[in-house]
């Protein structure tokens, strides 16, 4: 078993406001007696969860082998094989025995996209989500923002920071996304503009996501455009990657940009363009920012 996956499987685990939300997003999806799809599943956590509010069975589709194999192990060793049926094999293909009244998933990248969760259960739901039938999340946005760090990540390179100029620094960064999780609230000097909403289940592919015009609310210096995921899972119950949390199992993408006073009124065009390649575009620090920033005019 590779040690990086069950790695990734450990800090997901230990994201408690994750498995909080989805436990709450499932008491309200599923019904006695329902029948699950859990896609996705891993070690089981959404597919236990499931059973806790009352569904009947879970057919937990995973695709990777080695995990598949543990799932089976972790299923026969909590006494839910009678309950769980681990289905290892690629979700968009996948026909189950009988229809599920809820497909659920947690395939949520930094940015929101990249692990291509709108396709996959859109393929699930088609072939296997009985009429009236309910998803979660229903609902999947990318965001960006215009952010100044507070004297972290890509912010501690303001000259005031350590009292020298630092200009040849931030001249030698190559121009690149960076993940990072925040120790310090940025400053945000725009709101949040969804540049990609899908319907999950609905939509059969992720939209492109949209040029996003940042308009600056408050006078600062720019240092970054943030990039952060929501996803819907229920009726008031939202998980984000941003405000960071403790525990976490999310980065945020940013993407640096040198650092430049901006004043109310100026704009940053800003558009997030996915690699061409399907495996690049599994990994946020493949994608890239165009962006450009507008002035405000002078009276």
């Amino acid at each position: 078993m590779d040690s990086r996956l069950l790695a990734m499987h450990q800090v997901m685990l230990a994201d408690h406001v994750r498995i909080d939300a989805y436990d709450r997003a499932l008491a309200r999806a599923v019904r006695p007696g329902d029948v699950i799809a859990d896609v996705g599943a891993g070690t089981l956590v959404l597919s236990v969860l499931a059973l806790k509010h009352g569904a009947s069975h879970v057919y937990a589709i995973e695709a990777d082998p080695a995990m598949a194999q543990l799932a089976e192990r972790i299923a026969a060793d909590n006494d839910f094989r009678d309950r769980i049926t681990v289905v290892q094999g690629d979700a968009r293909v996948a026909r189950l025995p009988r229809a599920v009244d809820v497909v659920v998933a947690e395939l949520m990248g930094n940015l929101g996209p990249e692990e291509e969760m709108v396709e996959l259960v859109a393929a699930v739901a088609k072939r296997n989500l009985a009429p009236g039938g309910r998803v979660v999340p229903r609902r999947l946005t990318t965001h960006l923002t215009a952010i100044g760090f507070d004297g972290e990540g890509w912010g501690v390179w303001r000259e005031e920071h350590l009292g020298y100029r630092l200009d040849a620094v931030r001249a030698a960064a190559p121009p690149g996304p960076q993940l990072h999780f925040f120790q310090r609230d940025p400053v945000l000097l725009s709101a949040h503009v969804p540049v990609a909403v899908s319907e999950i289940g609905v939509s059969r592919a992720g939209r492109p996501a949209a040029p996003g015009r940042l308009r600056v609310e408050r006078a600062g210096e720019l240092h970054a455009v943030m990039g952060h995921f929501s996803a819907e899972l229920a009726d008031g119950v939202v998980l984000s990657n941003f405000p960071s949390y403790p525990g976490c199992n999310w980065a945020v993408w940013t993407w640096p940009i040198k650092h430049t006073p901006v004043l109310p009124g100026d704009e940053v065009l800003a558009e997030l363009v996915p690699p061409l390649s399907r495996a690049a575009a599994r990994d946020a620090t493949e994608w890239r920012l165009d962006c450009a920033l507008s002035r405000r005019r002078s009276a």
